[in-house]
């Protein structure tokens, strides 16, 4: 019995799970942070590099501009030119479309941080509960059980809650960290979205 218990928590299954969940966070987070570092840019000065030399009258050029800085802004940017020739309707539809499919493409695995942050504690109490359980199985299959035993069963039990929450504090905070820096992401790029739009708007883009 003692076996099993000094189990529950180092080696035990709901320890490898949690453990497993906190590595998949740790990977999630530096891999989306990389990601959403290189889709930060100066939006406005972009895009007014982007303007002088569609005011010159080269789309190919701005195109080009577009395409060899591989992030959010340009993409939408590169949509929009592609689209000046249209009606706003087209030009409007199409710049949402590709936004929504950058803001999505830099939101996923996101959940995933948001999962883990809520199951890794009821996972630790689920430890927990097992653990009383079986000190309970402890006591009530022998005669006599020494104190410091029942303690270190009962102590056992309650390390693998504190684990659980132990993953689960950090996820919510680095969740929380990711979110803030797309929410700005997001109203960069629709700031940058509607400047663009405007502007073709203003040259001549039919309604």
């Amino acid at each position: 019995m003692m076996t099993f218990l000094q189990g529950s928590f180092f080696g035990g299954p709901i320890f490898w799970l949690l453990a497993g969940l906190a590595l998949a966070a740790l990977y999630v987070f530096f891999e989306r942070l990389i990601e959403l570092r290189r889709a930060q840019i100066d939006w406005q000065d972009f895009l007014k590099g982007v303007v002088n030399v569609l005011e010159s009258g080269n789309e190919a050029e701005a195109l080009a501009i577009c395409e060899d800085t591989p992030v959010p802004v340009a993409n939408v940017a590169a949509t929009a030119i592609r689209h000046r020739k249209g009606s706003f309707l087209a030009l409007r539809e199409a710049v949402d479309a590709r936004g929504r499919a950058e803001i999505g493409r830099l939101d996923r695995r996101l959940a995933l941080l948001s999962v883990i942050g809520e199951i890794a504690p009821v996972l630790g109490l689920l430890g927990t509960i097992f653990g009383f359980v079986q000190t309970m199985m402890l006591v009530n299959g022998a005669d006599i059980v020494p104190r410091a035993e029942l303690v270190e069963s009962a102590v056992r039990a309650m390390i693998i809650a504190g684990f659980g929450l132990a993953v689960a504090i950090p996820v919510a905070v680095m969740y929380a960290a990711l979110r803030l820096r797309l929410d700005r992401l997001v109203s960069d790029l629709e700031a940058a979205a509607t400047e663009i739009v405007g502007y073709l708007l203003s040259k001549g883009v039919h309604p």
